[in-house]
């Protein structure tokens, strides 16, 4: 295990809060904030981004009555002049979605007409239009100037002449989008490394092309956009937080700013142009048989039918492959099965916020959906679950002593001021892959536990050609080269953990030495090991999105020896699941 964290972070960090409290305080003077000019008011915009993202009808209309669900609270607004936006939110997660306005789209879905999402928002522009300190945060407003260009159309189209009351209201809703773009192409530079500073420059990039007359703030957009792609997104696709969720979403803000400068005639650099030719295979390597997003790093499954719209599209290039090596995972796919297996280690620094501990973890689909995950994450969960699903036991591998492979920094003025990165890493992650006719072998190992424990951990993974048989072997070791233990006696814990998702199905054979798993299809495997007795254990699946649903986990226990080359028991695990036929299922057929 090595550290994640450098002394110069400490420095970097301070200077950064420094920074961005000399910024709010600047804002905060009203004074000042009216000594900023904003030029010529345009009465519309020069064009509105197509919207990939879908609305939920009876999501908008639960909000349009003033019931607000989000990342895991409800909060009921009382009607009135200011309404939602006049009530204390029960947390910083739903703030931070609430100010996003990712749910506008939701009420223009139940209220076609949109008087009711068009009150909401000038509410907010009444409220906050000015400035605030957590409105205007970079990442919350990066969100909500994307999501109010991509509702462009209901918010920014001029009313009719003779409405003063709306021409007035539309006037403020512009003047607030000018203002917001102005104060962004300031704060860009105090933008969090990692998405939220892509986000930011993505979003004012978008607002440069589709406010008329923005040729200053476009060009400085532009530049700053191209250099975050060239830096954040990784040669084979990746994103630098080895998140898939980072790559499919900055896919579809590239696609969508690629199509507005398109319609407009506006030249990108060609390193935007390109940059969508390394997601989108990228975005199809994370992709499972049901069109979601494998969870890992802080991803869910995502939004399917905005990136397949995406994806399908005859411009946007896609090629197949099997190693990321950059991004460090490794795919294999045979017979409708696949398995992705994390063999990279987690980011480190400010990038390592929302990095999970999830060293040779790997998650596998069937034809009939998802079979093995991890618990995964989705921005609209409850915050309390956070931290629980970063941790190694939240993902489909091995721990030690109920121990993570990479450890959160502790509660203290450390993470008061770096945030909640990692402290620790896996250290180095090995790989290796070897394709042969009968199927595909998938190898990693890390040294998470080395330093603690003395062992290193050693994981494979067999696809059969024909997707029907998938082995894997979980063995721990002690390098040769650090000699003999202290103590020869003791014996470590370590228990190996397969996620199930929701929709399985699991009974436990009677001598506790298999698990028949049955699939919604009716399609049936079997899980066997020649370990420890195998358990069932409750478990929980996030990356689908709130609410948090009940699952189950395979659990094998054992207890290593703290020496050997993990080439026989107890420091060897062997595993498999083996497709049978149909259990149950529409053809009502049993094996």
């Amino acid at each position: 295990m090595a550290g994640a964290i450098r002394l110069s972070d400490y420095p970097i960090a301070a200077l950064q809060a420094l920074r961005h409290e000399a910024s709010s305080t600047v804002n905060a003077i009203g004074v000042l904030r009216s000594m900023r000019a904003l030029g010529s008011i345009p009465g519309s915009l020069v064009t509105c981004p197509a919207d990939v993202y879908s609305g939920d009808a009876k999501r908008g209309a639960a909000m349009l009555d003033g019931r607000f669900q989000l990342a895991g609270d409800q909060l009921d607004a009382r009607p009135g002049e200011a309404g939602i936006w006049a009530r204390s939110t029960p947390s910083r997660a739903f703030a931070r979605s609430l100010h996003g306005f990712g749910w506008l789209r939701d009420c223009a879905a139940a209220d076609p007409s949109g008087q009711g999402s068009l009150q909401l928002v000038d509410a907010w522009v009444r409220e906050f239009g000015r400035w605030n300190s957590f409105a205007w945060s970079q990442d919350v407003l990066s969100s909500r100037l994307m999501n109010w260009l991509r509702c462009g159309e209901l918010l920014f189209t001029p009313p009719d002449v003779g409405d003063k009351d709306a021409n007035k209201r539309h006037a403020a809703r512009m003047r607030c989008l000018v203002r917001q773009a102005r104060y962004l192409q300031r704060a860009l530079p105090l933008a969090p490394d990692g998405t939220i500073r892509l986000r930011c420059a993505a979003a004012l990039t978008l607002v440069g092309l589709c406010l008329p007359d923005q040729n200053a703030l476009l060009k400085t957009a532009i530049l700053a956009y191209g250099h975050e792609i060239d830096r954040q997104i990784l040669p084979d696709g990746g994103h630098l937080s080895r998140a898939p969720r980072a790559v499919a979403e900055a896919l579809i803000d590239l696609v969508t700013v690629r199509d507005v400068a398109a319609g407009l005639d506006v030249e990108l650099p060609a390193t935007l142009l390109r940059a969508s030719d390394r997601l989108a295979p990228m975005a199809r390597f994370f992709q499972m048989v049901d069109g979601g997003l494998a969870s890992f790093h802080g991803g869910g499954e995502g939004d399917r039918a905005a990136l397949a719209a995406v994806l399908e599209r005859g411009d946007i290039k896609s090629r197949s492959f099997g190693f990321a090596p950059h991004s460090g995972y490794q795919r294999a796919h045979a017979g409708g099965a696949t398995v992705l297996l994390d063999v990279g280690e987690p980011p480190r620094g400010a990038l390592s916020v929302e990095a999970h501990a999830s060293a040779l973890a790997f998650e596998l689909c069937t034809a009939s959906g998802r079979l093995v995950v991890n618990c995964g994450w989705a921005d609209d969960q409850p915050a309390n679950w956070r931290e629980a699903v970063r941790a190694t036991a939240a993902h489909s591998t091995l721990t030690l002593e109920e121990s993570s492979s990479a450890r959160l920094l502790s509660p203290g003025w450390q993470r008061e001021l770096l945030g909640p990165r990692l402290a620790t890493s896996p250290g180095p992650v090995t790989a290796r892959r070897n394709e042969e006719e009968m199927g595909v072998w998938l190898e990693g190992g890390h040294e998470g536990y080395r330093e603690d424990y003395g062992l290193s951990h050693r994981r494979r993974v067999f696809l059969a050609a024909d997707g029907g048989d998938v082995r894997g072997e979980d063995a721990l070791f002690r390098p040769i080269e650090d000699g003999a233990p202290d103590d020869v006696n003791v014996r470590w814990r370590f228990a190996i953990r397969f996620h199930l998702h929701p929709s399985v199905r699991a009974s436990l054979a009677r001598d506790s030495m298999s698990v028949l798993l049955v699939q919604p299809s009716g399609a049936g495997w079997r899980f066997r090991c020649d370990g420890e007795p195998i358990r069932l254990e409750r478990s929980v699946y996030l990356a689908a999105g709130a609410p948090p649903q009940r699952a189950t986990q395979i659990v094998v226990q054992g207890e290593a020896e703290p020496f050997g080359a993990g080439d026989r028991p107890p420091n060897r695990v062997r595993w498999a699941f083996q497709r049978l036929g149909r259990i149950g299922g529409a053809a009502g057929e049993n094996t």
